[in-house]
């Protein structure tokens, strides 16, 4: 089925922070959206098994909630779940959005291994007709007003039912689709093929996301061309280089700024650090390895980062790496 009435489709470009798990959490959402440029964040992945999860939970992944569904830069939030039972995941997102969610988003593309041996993410890919299952679940028994959208990867093992899954969860009745540009088995190898995301917009009626490699403004230019979708979400791109979506935002807005220096980047550095020790427990070893984890990525636009990470590579104790980050904060405070 080919989408003829393609005036239904979104006319201005919006960014889209991609949910990626034990990467870009609440702490990093709260960071990329205050630095600028993003319209909607998507949570990690809620799973859903054989439970109806209470409000911890949901406030663990989704701390929004409790902020009439914004970051505190004021982005807006969808929460994420994954699983394979329709009826559980219906009666999860009911419970969601009785605490307050007014988006939900389905997974049917997480590619990690433990999610798939028990029939979550990618691996449904395979059955387009337990997609659309889901997804008509899911819709029948959220109230109108509630936006549902999925994100999927392009297969399993090959791409020969992406336009199947994808014409399923239009036809299960999600409002909105995006589309990571790989198949399961690719995971996150280059390159991504994101004329299978054009593809995959003209088959469907309903808005498609362009997502996979857009880590600068020109790709965020040519995703855009080859894929013919006016909206994009990014995942690595905006952690590796923090300040993408507001330059993407500013040449959409006819502007060209310059990038962030390694001198604007460190109060953000610092600024992360810190909440992510506010969300800790105390003696966690969350707030030291989430920062080692983002300067690794860091390095690759900034080599300072990688000097960085070694400077802490061995520290482990909150107050040592605090002592670093104010030693840099002054050191970069002094150079003219």
């Amino acid at each position: 089925m080919s989408c003829i009435i393609s005036q239904t489709k979104s006319t201005l470009p919006k960014l889209f922070l991609a949910p990626m798990q034990g990467l870009i959490d609440a702490p990093m959402r709260d960071l990329l959206t205050h630095i600028g440029g993003f319209d909607v964040c998507v949570t990690e992945f809620v799973r859903i098994t054989h439970t109806i999860h209470g409000r911890s939970i949901w406030l663990k992944y989704m701390p929004e909630l409790a902020n009439n569904n914004l970051t505190q830069a004021g982005t807006a939030v969808a929460v994420q779940i994954l699983g394979s039972d329709a009826e559980n995941m219906a009666l999860n997102a009911q419970k969601v959005v009785e605490l307050g969610a007014t988006h939900i988003d389905l997974n049917f593309g997480c590619p990690a291994p433990t999610v798939n041996q028990h029939q979550g993410g990618a691996v449904l890919l395979q059955y387009p007709d337990k997609i659309e299952q889901i997804v008509t679940k899911v819709r029948k028994s959220l109230p109108d007003k509630i936006m549902l959208s999925a994100k999927m990867r392009l297969g399993y093992e090959n791409k020969d039912l992406a336009l199947d899954c994808a014409q399923a969860i239009e036809q299960g009745g999600a409002e909105q689709l995006t589309v990571h540009a790989r198949t399961k088995i690719e995971g996150y190898r280059p390159p991504a093929h994101w004329e299978w995301i054009g593809r995959i917009n003209q088959a469907v009626c309903i808005p498609v996301i362009a997502n996979g490699d857009v880590f600068t403004l020109a790709d965020y230019q040519k995703i855009r061309a080859v894929s013919n979708c006016t909206d994009v979400m990014l995942g690595r791109g905006a952690i590796q280089c923090p300040d993408l979506a507001r330059q993407i935002a500013a040449y959409n807005h006819g502007q060209v700024i310059s990038a962030l220096s390694w001198q604007e980047i460190l109060p953000w550095i610092n600024d992360f650090f810190n909440s992510c020790c506010d969300k800790a427990a105390e003696g966690s070893a969350y707030p030291v390895s989430r920062l080692k984890q983002w300067l690794g990525m860091l390095k690759l636009n900034y080599p300072e980062a990688g000097k960085l990470f070694t400077q802490m590579r061995t520290l482990t104790a909150v107050n040592q790496i605090s002592q670093v980050l104010n030693q840099q904060l002054e050191e970069s405070q002094n150079i003219v």
